[in-house]
């Protein structure tokens, strides 16, 4: 199964000129812990970063920075690991792990954003083959003869 097949496409994203709290306010809106940062290319939406609110409470309300101090360009991850979409979800997972990230965003041939994976879709997944798999190990009947 590839990325593509199971990533969300319906991506928040913002700007690295936008203000930290219009990005906090579009986590509050949408009910998400992230936001990709994105800019244009060529005509295509690639995206340069994400911003968490782990980054907002960490590197800013902990720090404390005002947050009209700094822009989503601040405190963005600038190292940004992504996926292509026909990546296999078991590789992009051990990507994930060697990385040490909970979020990935997926992208097409042209580096185009198409959408984003994250590790709780990813155990979703997988909760639910491993659910179909005892189903059908409940199911199994013993084929060997019983004995007289």
């Amino acid at each position: 199964m590839t990325v593509g097949r199971v990533c969300n496409r319906d991506v928040v994203v913002t700007r690295a000129e936008d203000s930290l709290r219009s990005v906090a306010q579009l986590m509050r809106e949408y009910h998400i812990g992230d936001v990709v940062v994105v800019e244009e290319r060529d005509g295509a939406t690639v995206p340069v970063g994400i911003v968490t609110d782990r980054d907002l409470v960490v590197e800013v309300i902990a720090a404390g920075v005002a947050p009209d101090a700094l822009g989503v360009g601040d405190v963005m991850s600038f190292e940004l690991v992504t996926a292509h979409e026909e990546d296999s979800l078991w590789d992009t997972l051990q990507r994930m792990r060697v990385n040490a990230v909970r979020r990935i965003p997926v992208v097409d041939g042209r580096g185009a954003l198409v959408g984003l994976l994250t590790l709780d879709d990813l155990l979703e997944l997988l909760a639910g083959e491993l659910m179909d798999l005892a189903r059908v190990a409940g199911r199994r009947h013993d084929r060997r003869p019983h004995p007289p």
